[in-house]
């Protein structure tokens, strides 16, 4: 019997990067999330100065969109790849989830 090695984008595979920190990928996964996070915050700080030029709003207002649009692909592959989806949505980490990608 030959194995076939899983492809990256398998549910298991997946669940194993986003919900396991305990390897490799798992671990680089939670430090780009950490990073994304981190620069949104930024970006949502520096948004709320005091007039900011208008380039540098629509560039605020884009990076916002972009950033949004990244957390809610994130919130999706979470609920595809959990081994019982609704549990998750309504658990307290999958509620705080949704509640980070509503804009």
């Amino acid at each position: 019997m030959v194995r076939r090695k899983k492809a990256w984008y398998s549910k298991e595979k997946l669940n194993e990067v986003i919900f396991g920190f305990d390897t490799p990928a798992g671990k680089a996964y939670d430090i780009v999330l950490l990073v994304v996070i981190f620069v949104s915050v930024v970006l949502a700080i520096w948004e709320s100065t005091p007039r900011p030029g208008p380039t540098t709003k629509t560039v605020l207002t884009v990076s916002e969109y972009v950033i949004t649009a990244l957390f809610s692909i994130e919130y999706a592959v979470r609920i595809y790849c959990s081994p019982n989806p609704k549990k998750y949505i309504f658990s307290f980490f999958g509620v705080v989830d949704l509640l980070s990608t509503l804009p």
